[in-house]
């Protein structure tokens, strides 16, 4: 049950979570994870107003994400391993690309009211340090997410995988590892390929993956794959976009080869999972026909490309729904 202190703290949750993304920005977490700097030194450093810098600095103090001592502030340890550039397992590229959507959110009124929405692909174009943000917080959510849903699929059996906008290959490697005699295609858009190939030959897979360079809007796919892998592409398409997608698909796999697609899968009402009803909320703002799509209006698209034997294999919370099909 709502009451006023809930609704009122609700109503400015927004302000600490902009103080935090304009850190990040700025990238302070990663300047100020070698040595306290004063206000001044910091301003000078990344060319910003002095009035304003120390008002960010003392609010993220306040928040617990920099130590202020006397005049100087710094990133503390916990913090540093989390937002820190140059942090193993920093979540800055996820924060950097939240920053990005905030922009998309404030129209959110205005959009509801208009019914104008974006083009699909021109909301997808973007820039070259929004891209890299963008792939890098796919990493930082699908790496401790892809090694369970590798498992939930049963893989074992498979040989010949196709993952379908794969970005930087989490969840190719997460399979790889997974079925050591399996190979596999990455397809995406070439400049996201470029980012993928020194990523996975770090992790020394890159010898049994063929990196596709490609728009899966435009572009057919490879054929000769017994498993296809389609991981958060539906939400961001039109019901008549993701018919297209899985006829592709179809196209693609060798005859008794399936496809696997991952993403928010709703209830019937679609109120549930609660994430899923707020991220077709980012998709409205995204995207021109993106939306969160129950399990009835993902298998409608799979029978209408071809498919049979269609399940769910897994609900979830955060999207690892899971939806299984074989092409006779």
């Amino acid at each position: 049950m709502w009451n006023k202190a809930e609704i009122l703290n609700l109503a400015r949750n927004f302000m600490e979570c902009r103080v935090l993304l304009s850190g990040a920005e700025l990238d302070l977490f990663t300047l100020l994870t070698p040595r306290a700097l004063t206000a001044h030194e910091i301003a000078d450093r990344i060319g910003a107003d002095p009035r304003g810098i120390v008002i960010l600095l003392d609010a993220l103090s306040a928040m617990g994400l920099l130590t202020k001592r006397e005049e100087t502030y710094q990133s503390p340890p916990p913090v540093s391993a989390l937002l820190s550039s140059e942090a193993t397992e920093s979540v800055l590229p996820w924060v950097l690309h939240m920053a990005s959507v905030w922009k998309r959110w404030s129209s959110l009124t205005d959009l509801v009211r208009s019914c104008q929405q974006p083009d699909s692909h021109a909301s997808l174009s973007k820039g070259t340090r929004d891209m890299r943000a963008f792939i890098g917080a796919m990493h930082v959510i699908a790496s401790p997410l892809a090694p369970r849903i590798v498992a939930a699929v049963r893989a074992s059996s498979s040989k010949a995988l196709l993952d379908v906008g794969g970005a930087m290959g989490t969840y190719t490697v997460a399979f790889l590892q997974a079925v050591p005699g399996m190979k596999a295609t990455l397809f995406d858009r070439p400049e996201v390929i470029e980012i993928a190939r020194p990523f996975l030959d770090r992790v020394g897979l890159l010898h049994r993956v063929r990196l596709v360079p490609g728009d899966f809007y435009e572009d057919e796919f490879p054929k000769g794959h017994d498993l296809a892998f389609v991981s958060a592409i539906v939400h961001q398409n039109s019901p008549e976009q993701n018919l297209n997608l899985f006829s592709k698909v179809f196209q693609s796999l060798d005859p008794g080869g399936r496809i696997l697609i991952r993403d928010h899968v709703m209830d019937p009402d679609r109120t549930r999972p609660k994430d899923g009803a707020v991220f077709a909320v980012n998709m409205f703002v995204a995207t021109a026909g993106g939306n969160t799509y129950t399990f009835e209006e993902i298998r409608d698209g799979l029978v209408r490309a071809g498919f049979t034997d269609i399940c769910l294999l897994h609900s979830g919370e955060q999207m690892d729904g899971l939806v299984e099909a074989f092409r006779p």
